[in-house]
């Protein structure tokens, strides 16, 4: 009998942190009426994937994949808006390469049928494996996607009903996707291929549910695209969307205490003043705003921290180039090394690896508009353990290797022709993000870190604090960010609806 948007309306909101998840909370809040008021800490918006431009070159900072399209247009349409609206879509073929030695080179194609004709080529009978393995792949991507990453993962009884344990029996939660991946191929050139969306999770493939071969589906089916301009498009038209709904975004806002009455957070302050608030959603690093809030107040100690499977830190270079690169496409994955050493060096045994695997942006290849003419615009990536130490003599060193390596590959010097260097891993991670351990993923998604199990994306102890983000549910990524932010917003609404 009484209309939600007037009672929302005097209900003020702060989120802490303007990345994806931020953003998504933010604007799905607004959209509802209620007021909302970003504290971003930094000079930007995106968290991750800020974009800054040096010498012509213009370098997004993170996330240089775009999977899970339907994730984006779900979003989107929840506003009444399109990706279009925003930013124009291509999808990219070959999708990406796979080098597995100088000689061999896999490009893997975008279209299914030649895809299908290329894994025959390593395995009799492979391409009716792979119809296969889709077919199931695709069932759990409905599943995942339609039903689980929606819920908030408070407790297991969300899970306990008839139909939800029939599909965890059918996505296979306690499968490994080392198993299942080898139920369907023998060939060691199609499981590294297959194995590789994995990586993006942030675990070995032997601790990682089979449920995450709907990674294999979203990369096949549904094909990995590129927003020309760049990835920071994204987060502009997010902002932009946010702000049309009446978000306020404050810059250069960083939290550096809660306001307490009881069990409630009155505000929070920043250098320019205390900001009162009827809720809080914290969008910064979980670990982190629970040191701020201090003992009495968080919902796990240290040593819970301590005991969690992060995924990898990165070490990253961005690389502008005065000439054109060859042999080189949009992304390149440089699996000639032997990945059970990389990931013992990054899981088991913590350390900088000895030789390790890489990855090779150069979105000049697709984007004339991220580089000057005639040059090539290079975002090099390591995957490395967390909490590592981080010094200049560490980074040079691997730049060296990876150089040599990419130049024999391309089979042009490099090195002589770079006009714009930087570099980025753990300190960086932590000073700008305040990124446990220099984690640049989030958590791992093994089995004892799915959802229940993850840091629940509610306070324990504070009424009116929530989390959303890579540490929480559903998890670490584009596309789980942005709905972690909707199932939080979702929260909130019930919670004051209630009242």
């Amino acid at each position: 009998l009484s209309n939600p948007f007037l009672m929302n309306k005097n209900k003020k909101i702060i989120v802490i942190g303007a990345g994806f998840s931020g953003l998504s909370t933010a604007t799905a809040l607004a959209d509802l009426g209620y007021q909302v008021e970003i504290l971003e800490k930094n000079e930007m918006a995106g968290g991750r994937a800020r974009v800054f431009s040096e010498k012509g070159f213009k370098f997004d900072m993170g996330p240089s994949w775009y999977w899970m399209p339907d994730i984006f247009e779900t979003y989107f349409a929840r506003f009444g808006k399109k990706p279009s609206d925003y930013y124009d879509l291509i999808r990219l073929d070959p999708s990406y390469a796979v080098i597995l030695s100088k000689d061999e080179v896999i490009d893997l194609p975008a279209n299914y049928a030649e895809l299908r004709d290329l894994f025959e080529t390593f395995e009799k009978g492979a391409a009716h494996s792979l119809d296969q393995f889709l077919d199931q792949a695709s069932y759990k991507y409905k599943v995942g996607i339609q039903k689980f990453v929606w819920k908030p993962s408070r407790k297991i009884t969300e899970f306990l009903s008839l139909g939800l344990l029939i599909d965890v029996l059918r996505l296979d939660v306690f499968q490994s996707f080392y198993t299942h991946i080898r139920k369907f191929f023998k060939s060691s050139t199609l499981l590294k291929l297959m194995e590789f969306p994995i990586l993006f999770l942030g675990a070995i493939s032997q601790n990682t549910p089979a449920m995450y071969s709907l990674m294999n589906f979203a990369e096949i089916k549904l094909g990995t695209w590129y927003p020309m301009g760049g990835m920071h498009l994204i987060v502009k038209g997010m902002v932009s969307l946010a702000e049309e709904k009446g978000v306020k975004i404050t810059y250069n806002a960083e939290v550096s205490s809660f306001e307490m009455d009881g069990s409630k957070v009155k505000g929070v302050y920043t250098k320019s003043g205390f900001h009162e608030a009827d809720a809080v959603v914290a969008s910064a690093d979980y670990h982190h705003v629970e040191e701020v809030l201090g003992e009495n107040y968080r919902n796990y100690d240290e040593n819970y921290w301590d005991k969690r499977v992060m995924a990898p830190s990165s070490l990253l270079f961005y690389l502008g180039v005065s000439k054109r690169i060859p042999r080189l496409k949009h992304h390149n994955l440089f699996f000639d090394r032997d990945f059970k050493i990389h990931s013992h060096e990054i899981y088991t045994d913590p350390q900088w690896p000895s030789d390790p695997l890489f990855y090779v942006s150069a979105p000049s290849v697709t984007d004339p508009s991220v580089a000057p003419e005639g040059c090539e615009n290079i975002f090099l990536l390591v995957p490395v353990a967390p909490d590592l130490e981080d010094n200049e003599e560490v980074r040079e060193k691997y730049f060296g290797q990876l150089m040599d390596r990419l130049e024999e590959y391309c089979g042009v010097t490099i090195r002589d022709s770079i006009v714009y260097k930087r570099s980025y891993a753990h300190k960086d991670f932590k000073n700008d993000y305040h990124s446990f351990k220099g984690n640049a993923y989030g958590l791992a998604n093994t089995l004892l870190q799915t959802a229940f199990l993850k840091p629940s994306c509610k306070s324990k102890k504070i009424k009116n604090l929530y989390y959303t983000g890579q540490l929480t549910v559903p998890g670490p990524g584009v596309p789980p960010s942005l709905i972690s932010g909707e199932v939080v917003a979702n929260l909130i609404c019930k919670q004051y609806n209630k009242l």
